[in-house]
């Protein structure tokens, strides 16, 4: 087992007046997949060749899409959770809503609030909405990938316990809580399965894809995201702890849908639609190409 990095949620605190100001890794982590994700686009939009043709918008219309992205995110995002994840105590508690600074953010809500924010933008603009969904489906891995490391650092969505030589005994009694297991148990580092498979893994085959010409098959890449997303999501579910929410002494695994043993989590079932749409727009695209052709 690895015991757990030294490494503090924030990466430095100023106090002023009795108040205390963090910037914290997670902060940083959306603030880095933005801004690259940012220079990303803008610089898919000045290659025309890549498009096989003109690109769906202008690089300067980067700029104005990156504010209805930030709303989006964050919009969808804590909506997300608060309908997924904890309804019953929002509703009973509705201040606590806007308190984002306490953590509770979904990216299945997040990515909803996207997608609704960026076809209002494609309406407001008149530009191809598959298009540009296309070319945020290439960058957005980056943005997984710092979020999910941002996610080990905060020692938070640790995975079920392993006696598995790269396990890690994350901090905190709950992390270290394990029934019938002496003592700190260690366990998968889910985050990092997630950065892997979210991140790096599907931002190589979409980098590939486009390489191969995808951007000139409307659809594709983004329907590669979305399904190569909710197939990586659903496995790495397997090895990661359920929200507290969910578990009870009878479904000690916190599953939604189906028995204790054997069912689906909150994530696989917001997953399942994200696979279908997927599968639906690459087999669309890959059709359209053919007859094309």
């Amino acid at each position: 087992m690895i015991p757990f990095p030294d490494i503090s949620p924030e990466i430095f605190t100023i106090n002023l007046g009795g108040f205390s100001l963090s910037l914290r890794w997670y902060a940083l982590a959306y603030l880095a997949g933005l801004l690259i994700g940012w220079r990303l686009l803008v610089a898919m939009m000045r290659r025309p060749a890549i498009w096989g043709g003109r690109a769906p918008m202008a690089p300067e219309s980067v700029d104005d899409l990156l504010t209805w992205v930030i709303l989006g995110v964050v919009l969808g995002g804590r909506l997300g959770f608060v309908l997924f994840y904890e309804p019953a105590f929002y509703l009973a508690n509705p201040f606590e809503i806007v308190k984002v600074w306490q953590g509770g953010m979904s990216f299945h809500g997040g990515f909803a609030g996207v997608i609704i924010a960026s076809w209002l933008f494609c309406r407001a603009r008149g530009i191809p909405a598959l298009g540009l969904a296309d070319a945020m489906a290439v960058v957005a891995p980056v943005g997984l990938f710092f979020g999910r490391v941002a996610n080990f650092i905060n020692a938070e969505l640790w995975g079920r316990p392993t006696d598995l030589p790269w396990g890690v005994i994350f901090p905190g009694e709950a992390a270290q809580y394990c029934p019938g297991i002496e003592g700190p148990c260690a366990r998968h580092p889910s985050q990092l399965y997630e950065a892997g498979l979210e991140g790096l893994l599907l931002g190589l085959i979409l980098w590939l894809v486009l390489r191969s010409g995808g951007l000139r098959r409307p659809g594709l890449c983004f329907g590669i995201f979305l399904s190569g997303y909710a197939l990586a999501r659903s496995f790495v579910e397997l090895f990661r702890v359920a929200d507290a929410q969910f578990i009870t002494p009878e479904n000690p695994l916190g599953h939604v849908i189906g028995g204790p043993v054997w069912g689906l989590t909150m994530g696989q079932t917001l997953s399942l639609p994200m696979l279908a749409l997927g599968l639906f727009l690459i087999l669309r695209a890959l059709i359209r190409s053919a007859v094309t052709a």
